[in-house]
């Protein structure tokens, strides 16, 4: 009976040596071996098989991206300003030994890390510069934090400013200032906007006064010529009437002093001022003085016609001869 239970004794303390020396590391992960108290080395993923009581596991390495948050803190800007401003960390365990034993609390040392960074760079810059420039403090504190945690066999992977909290005084100020600059904006852009409707509206009149004065310019040119070319058929007209006269048509003056005669007529009757027309009772007196007219100008052509030429009065008239013989005068 004895027998069996140191058997059984034996037994337990063998499965129990036996599952200390078996070792399963699960995936993204990776643990620290150290004998008798010492690093050896790391196991990877996988089954690994340690040295009873001279072997154990050190640290369990979490290779996995983490993110890490660092707590909200006052900052004091360049230009004096405070501000509360957070954050958040990407890490990655590159060398799991170097994590393990470099550094006493990885996580603690990384958020203190980068806190004491973060002060240091948004203290460097002025208020707008922080609030509008991000990219740039999150590149800074990359560069300096992945610098300062390599040792550590850490990769830093981001980081990204999470919040920035100007004072509540200083959120109003930069709200009115918002909007003084929108209005100005405002103002400037309807001021652009008269400014152009005011130089297109030139722009129109000065084309419009341009072609106005093009087109009086044509009309009058226009109107010189109608007038030079009346005048030339008046001068035509008046030089047919003036030949035909010379010539001793009546007809043709006639024509010529009645239509003087009905244009003076038309003209009386259409002036503005003018609300009684008396007409001639006698319309015949103007076919008289046409008579008149017609008279001396038969009157002046018969002047002008040549006379025959006289017989010379102290010589002899030679008789005029009929078939060879002499006739006498009459009353000889």
């Amino acid at each position: 009976m004895a027998i069996a239970i140191v058997a059984a004794v034996f037994v337990v303390l063998a499965l129990v040596v036996a599952l200390g020396a078996i070792k399963i590391v699960p995936q993204g992960r990776e643990y620290t071996v150290e004998r008798f108290g010492r690093y050896t080395r790391t196991l990877k993923p996988g089954i690994s098989f340690l040295t009873p009581f001279v072997e154990g596991i050190g640290q369990r390495i979490n290779l996995m991206e983490e993110v890490l948050e660092v707590p909200q803190q006052e900052v004091i800007t360049k230009d004096n300003v405070t501000v509360q401003v957070d954050a958040i960390v990407f890490i990655q365990v590159m060398d799991a030994a170097a994590a393990a034993y470099r550094v006493t609390n990885l996580h603690f040392a990384i958020t203190q890390l980068t806190m004491t960074n973060l002060r240091t760079v948004v203290g460097n810059m002025e208020l707008d510069e922080v609030l509008s420039q991000r990219d740039h403090i999150n590149s800074r504190l990359l560069e300096v934090i992945d610098a300062a945690t390599n040792p550590w066999g850490v990769k830093v992977a981001r980081i990204e400013i999470k919040d920035l909290q100007p004072p509540p005084d200083i959120t109003n100020a930069m709200a009115r200032q918002m909007k003084a600059e929108r209005e100005r904006r405002a103002v400037i852009t309807e001021a652009d906007g008269e400014k152009s409707a005011a130089i297109a509206r030139a722009e129109g009149s000065k084309q419009s006064a341009i072609l106005e004065a093009e087109g009086r310019k044509e009309a009058a040119f226009r109107d010189a010529e109608a007038r030079e070319r009346s005048a030339q058929a008046e001068a035509k007209a008046t030089e047919l009437v003036s030949n035909a006269i010379a010539k001793g048509d009546v007809n043709a003056i006639n024509y010529f002093i009645a239509q003087k005669y009905v244009e003076a007529f038309g003209k009386l009757a259409e002036s503005p001022q003018q609300k009684t027309v008396i007409v001639p009772a006698d319309m015949g007196s103007l076919v008289g003085s046409i008579a008149g007219i017609a008279e001396l100008v038969k009157s002046a052509q018969a002047e002008q016609r040549p006379t025959p030429k006289a017989a010379d009065r102290g010589g002899s008239a030679r008789p005029a001869t009929r078939g060879g013989t002499a006739v006498p005068p009459a009353g000889s």
